[in-house]
């Protein structure tokens, strides 16, 4: 694979951080320094962390950095909760958000168990 805008996850991983800057936008006003901004700092961090460890070009250092996407996702779902518990993420919005997000950790561990064992 010559580009991690070639792999599927990383992909994935751009259109949750496109439906999340979506999503926020029809937050309240005043969660913009709060939720908004933490919501989307930790989706753009999924695809963010998938690009810089794919350039590292070293098995080990791409996992590493698959490992801190992982970070960033499981951060990312808390962050849903909390705004659907507190009402600013409506029930339908949440399901769809969760169902992506477990897909792209699903995709993150068998990459990551798929370069493990190439090395």
């Amino acid at each position: 694979m010559n580009s991690y805008k070639e792999l599927k996850v990383w992909q994935s991983a751009i259109e949750l951080a496109v439906i999340c800057y979506e999503t926020t936008g029809e937050f309240p006003k005043d969660e913009l320094y709060g939720l908004t901004s933490q919501m989307r700092r930790a989706a753009v961090s999924i695809a963010a962390n998938i690009a810089e460890g794919h350039g590292r070009e070293s098995t080990g250092s791409f996992v590493q950095f698959l490992r801190v996407s992982q970070g960033s996702l499981k951060e990312f779902e808390t962050h849903l909760v909390i705004a659907h518990r507190v009402g600013i993420l409506p029930a339908e919005q949440f399901q769809k958000l969760i169902r992506h997000s477990d897909e792209i950790g699903k995709m993150i561990r068998a990459l990551i168990r798929r370069l493990q064992e190439k090395s």
